[in-house]
Parts: structure tokens; sequence; C-alpha cells
């Protein structure tokens, strides 16, 4: 990324392992998402799955219509902590969940007719007292946009939506809106694609609906992205179905925000120089091992661009707890800090204490201010407690 903050920034200044957050470049990706929010009519809301910094709270309330959420535990978190709309959707809910669920949400999703028809009696109790409270089902439009299988929400056999021939003989009656949800980091001429693909297959149902979800996915802040293709393509949507538009950015929201700081432990070598961290890509970065892909390391290279390359590894027993290969300017030593950018979306909220290994600290940095305060460091009993 051009003119990153954090070239500048000393990672000694955080405990290692840690994530750090700029606060000033959230703002920057939230004013861009407030923009298509006022110019579009669309609702924005903060995807808690990609992005639950809940210190951040107040900062996204500022300029969002609320949180989305995939279960009880991150709706109550939107509720309690960002304030505004709650909306969830679950490949399946149990009754216990949904029933408190329907105490806080104001957007509750299905997956399918049969949970939808299941818990009538639940849901009609609910919509008593609470008659703001709206439902929807999540379509499967069966249109990939995905490059990858396991994030392709529309891949063949799908648990993921309702495809068109499963409405057939069912009625709709108590449902206002639908959502479907298709992309994955990607721009508005695949959202253009879906949409004509969600119009072409469920056209006649639209006619009858309130509002539309089209998902998350976009990549909106991204500085390539087509912010005023997209503005355009909602508003034209809005008004020929006259429905409410809601769009559900997480990634969108953290993206470039934030970095992993990591310390090298030891340098050993087999066939190759290795460097072990005291990070760890099983338990605090696992999407480069499931997507994969492979997390820029700031001032690193490519293997053998620079002359001294090392395999950089994590200090857990999977022998596969490998981020990649880097090349480096100069040997690395033991106590270096390394710095992985982009860290702030999905890794944050995916870490786990395999091992024992301790989840990094977080800290939020304004890139503005120079202001740092460390918010949360865990320990022992945060491994304890998730045990029994």
């Amino acid at each position: 990324m051009a003119n990153n903050p954090f070239d500048g920034f000393d990672a000694r200044r955080v405990p290692s392992p840690c994530f750090v957050v700029d606060e000033a470049a959230v703002e920057r990706n939230l004013q861009i998402l407030h923009r298509v929010q006022e110019e579009s009519g669309a609702k924005v809301l903060a995807a808690l799955k990609a992005f639950s910094m809940w210190s951040l709270a107040p900062l996204v309330s500022k300029y969002l219509s609320g949180t989305c959420a995939s279960g009880l535990h991150e709706a109550r978190l939107g509720y309690e902590e960002y304030g505004g709309e709650v909306h969830v959707f679950s490949a399946a809910y149990t009754e216990h969940d949904l029933a408190e669920i329907l105490k806080i949400a104001d957007h509750v999703v299905f997956n399918s007719f049969g949970q939808w028809q299941r818990f009538q009696p639940l849901l009609q109790q609910a919509k008593q007292e609470r008659p703001h409270l709206k439902y929807g089902l999540r379509i499967n439009p069966r249109h990939s946009e995905g490059e990858v299988a396991i994030y392709d929400p529309c891949a063949p056999c799908s648990r993921l939506g309702i495809p068109l021939s499963q409405f057939e003989g069912e009625s709709l009656e108590g449902i206002s809106g639908l959502h479907f949800h298709t992309l994955c980091e990607q721009d508005v001429e695949p959202l253009k694609r879906t949409l004509a693909a969600v119009e072409a297959q469920f056209g006649d149902v639209l006619h009858t609906m309130e509002w539309v979800n089209f998902g998350g996915g976009h990549h909106i802040t991204r500085p390539d992205y087509q912010v005023d293709e997209l503005i355009e393509l909602v508003k034209t949507f809005s008004a020929k179905y006259n429905v409410q538009v809601f769009l559900e950015p997480g990634e969108a929201i953290a993206i470039h925000t934030g970095v992993l700081v990591t310390e090298v432990l030891d340098l050993t070598w087999n066939d190759m120089d290795l460097a072990i961290l005291d990070t760890s890509a099983t338990c605090h970065m696992p999407d480069t091992l499931e997507m994969p892909y492979r997390p820029h390391v700031l001032g690193a290279g490519q293997p053998e661009e620079k002359a001294h390359t090392y395999r950089l590894g994590g200090m857990t027993c999977l022998a596969g707890d490998v981020i990649d290969d880097y090349s480096f300017d100069q040997p690395l030593q033991v106590g270096q800090r390394l710095v992985f950018d982009d860290m702030s979306h999905y890794t944050m909220v995916k870490t786990s204490t395999f091992n024992g290994i301790n989840l990094p600290a977080i800290a939020i940095w304004n890139s503005e201010t120079d202001e740092l305060r460390v918010v949360k460091q865990f320990g022992y009993e945060d491994f304890k407690q998730r045990l029994s």
C-alpha cells in the first residue's frame, strides 16, 4: 500500500505479539461508507464477523446505521456496544438462541423455509411484542463470483441460501425482505452480474418486498473501487423495486487499518534459513493457511528478491505452522520486530489459543496524533477459561 502510515511506526512501542489498529485509517474508511449511505439511500451495516473491535464501536456508530451478526453473541455485541439497527443471519438457529435474538434484533433472516415455519409461534409472539421486527429469507441465486471455493456462498451444493426451486408452493406471508451474498473482496462489476442473476430469478418476488440486503464482500474502501457507480446502482435498484437496500461491508471497514507486530524468537537452518516468531499462522492468522494467502511483511520482499531469505514460522507443534518465505536486506536477529501488514479484518476475529499460545495484545494508534494505547492484553486465564 502506498504511503502506509505504519512504515514509520516504532514496533517496539507495543508488546509482542500485538494487533495495532490505526483509528484514523478506520475513520477514513467509515467516511467513504457514510458517503455511500448518504448519497445512495442504502443503509450500511458493520459486519461484526470481519471486524468486531468494540473499543472502536463509538467511532463506527458515528458513521454507519448499525451492525449485522451471524448469531446471538455478535447480535448482543452489536446491540450493547454499537447501537443502531441489529440484523442477524444464521445458517440455522437453536430455539434458545433465536428466542434471545428476537428480543434485540431489528431484522432476522432465515436460511430455509423449514426454520421459518418451525419457529412460527415464537416469531409471531415476538412480532406482537416488537411490531417493528422484520423477517427475511436468504436466497441463493446460484451465481458464483468467488474465486476460492471455501469462500463461495454459491458454490454447488452450498448450504447457504434458498434456491428458487425451493420457493415453489411456499407462502411468503410475514416475509418482508430478501438477503443474498455472493461477493468476496470484489468491486461493482461482480455485484452487477449478481443483481442480474437475482432479478432474472427472483424479480416477481422482489416486487413484493420492502427491503433487500446485498450482503457483504464489497471492497468499497479500496482505492480503485467504483464508489460513484455503486451509488447509482443502489439508487436504480431501490427505485425499480421500491425497496430499502442494505449493504454489509466488514473488510471494507478495516482494510489497510492495522498490523500484527511480532518478534523473532529463534533462527535455525534446515536446507534454508528459518525464523521462528512469537506469533502463529495456526493461532493468529489462520487465513494464511485456509485461503491461502501471503501476508505482506513491512520491509520484506519475495523469496530471493533481497539478500537474505527466511521461512517464517510459528511457535506451535503443528508442522504446517508456516506463514511463508520472505527476503530481507539484512540478516534477521533474535529479538527483532517484524510487522505483518493489513491484519485488522478477519485475522483478529479468528485467533485461537491452540497449544496454549497466548493471544496477541490489542492496541489502538492514531497515525495523525501519534496517540497510542494498549486496550487489551491476554494471559493464562483467557486460555484456561475457554476449557473446563
